[in-house]
């Protein structure tokens, strides 16, 4: 149970709280307007504050952020006569975790308080994570506690030692350049060049000359001799990413190289060697490809000396809290925000989803979560509409329907309200979400005195 206090001129709205409270014993504090507030909230310690709103915005507003000051992790819900939504988009912008017109009933504040019961479960879920990730989950860039996972951490540590050849597979988005990148920071090689040749980017008549460069005159424009991706790689590392898509001239050179340790510019004669190590990655089944007579079996087995099979992220779904955090503060700072978590209806649209995009997937979904929400946790509003599909179908709420009590224009004004918040009571994109257009809103809410 949380700790509350009401914050009031006089006894009434503590009394209408008590009254609707009354199910659940817990200690309740009245607190005074015109006494030192902050005095009194260290005296009683609660960490929740039923503040009294029938005052001027400005002074509910300082009163907030003072409260906030004292203890950012206060918990503070307004209650006051019903107002208007701009108004309430202040207060909450200021840092109250709700609005409640009076008169309080026990539904309405039960409600308000599973909302803050989840919000104080994820910031506590949240710290917990944050220990983990600081602690042991966090590998060259690289996160988990799957134990898959933690076998190849192991494995890359031990392949990073030695100069072989290392073939990475797994599905698209899995983070097969992230494995390479970590072979080459924990290698002898971390201080040169790591050089990606990104095979599905470089049409058949540009390989040769991208990634062996060229003479002065070797073709139509070439006014100079360029050295190519191998040459910038020498003494490092060269990462050869969807090899799969390589060309059969391209197969051909690089096994040449992989045998010789040489190779010749587009147009010269003289033979160049290199001092490089050579990581590839693939999204296709070689051996299926060999099969088909698309990829060269030589060269195969020559890439192939270890290979680092990633498993997607549906098999290894226990890593999505994990990750959620780190891209949680991977965008907080790019986005200037302090967003904490994704909701409960979110993590079992998460839980639930086959991630056919793998952990990039998760990355953009978390990007764009942090970049829409106002508040400080991803829900569903903030989903791409494929997931939020998925969850319309799939989510099922664990408790009963809470409204059989509210006649049907008490259901439509709630409704109003809590879209008005999710998009942060922007009347464009609440009228969109409603489906109906602008001045339907309008409607609606001069009808239930909203404006």
């Amino acid at each position: 149970m949380i700790r509350k206090a009401v914050i009031a001129a006089d006894e009434n709205l503590f009394k209408e709280i008590q009254q609707a409270l009354a199910d659940q014993k817990e200690e309740l504090f009245f607190l005074h307007w015109q006494k030192d507030i902050i005095e009194q909230l260290k005296s009683v310690r609660p960490r929740l504050i039923f503040l009294e709103g029938n005052r001027h915005l400005r002074q509910v507003s300082f009163t907030i952020k003072k409260i906030k000051e004292y203890d950012p992790l206060l918990e503070i819900i307004v209650v006051g006569e019903t107002a208007a939504p701009g108004r309430v988009a202040e207060i909450i912008r200021d840092g109250a975790f709700d609005y409640l017109a009076r008169p309080v009933t026990a539904e309405t504040l039960r409600e308000s308080l599973v909302r803050l019961e989840e919000k104080i479960s994820l910031r506590r879920e949240t710290f917990e994570l944050e220990k983990e990730l600081a602690s042991k989950y966090v590998f060259e860039g690289m996160v988990s506690r799957n134990a898959r996972m933690l076998e190849i951490f192991s494995l890359i540590e031990r392949l990073a030692k030695h100069q072989i050849t290392v073939l990475i597979t797994g599905e698209t988005g899995t983070g097969k350049e992230l494995a390479a990148r970590a072979i080459h920071r924990l290698s002898p090689r971390r201080q040169k060049p790591f050089v990606v040749v990104d095979c599905t980017a470089l049409p058949e008549s540009l390989f040769e000359s991208e990634v062996f460069g060229y003479e002065k005159g070797a073709f139509t424009g070439a006014e100079h001799s360029r050295p190519g991706l191998l040459q910038e790689a020498d003494g490092g590392t060269v990462f050869f990413d969807e090899i799969s898509e390589m060309p059969a001239l391209g197969q051909a050179k690089l096994l040449r190289f992989l045998s010789e340790g040489t190779f010749r510019r587009l147009g010269s004669n003289k033979t160049i060697r290199v001092d490089v190590r050579v990581i590839c990655a693939t999204n296709r089944d070689l051996r299926e490809e060999v099969r088909a007579g698309r990829f060269r079996e030589d060269l195969f087995h020559r890439i192939n000396v270890a290979e680092v099979n990633l498993p997607p992220l549906r098999k290894r779904k226990e890593d999505i809290s994990l990750l959620c955090l780190h891209f949680l503060q991977i965008y907080n700072q790019k986005f200037q925000k302090d967003v904490r978590g994704v909701s409960n209806r979110v993590k079992k649209v998460f839980s639930e989803y086959d991630w056919p995009g793998n952990v990039r997937e998760l990355e953009k979904v978390i990007e764009r979560g942090v970049m829409l929400t106002n508040e400080n946790f991803i829900d569903l509003a903030q989903l791409p509409e494929n997931l939020i599909r998925q969850a319309e179908a799939r989510v099922v709420e664990d408790r009963p329907y809470p409204y059989l009590d509210l006649t049907l224009a008490e259901i439509e004004k709630k409704h109003l309200l809590e879209v008005l918040k999710a998009v942060g009571f922007n009347k464009q994109k609440a009228a969109q979400k409603l489906g109906i257009t602008r001045p339907a809103l309008y409607r609606k809410l001069k009808k239930f005195g909203l404006i």
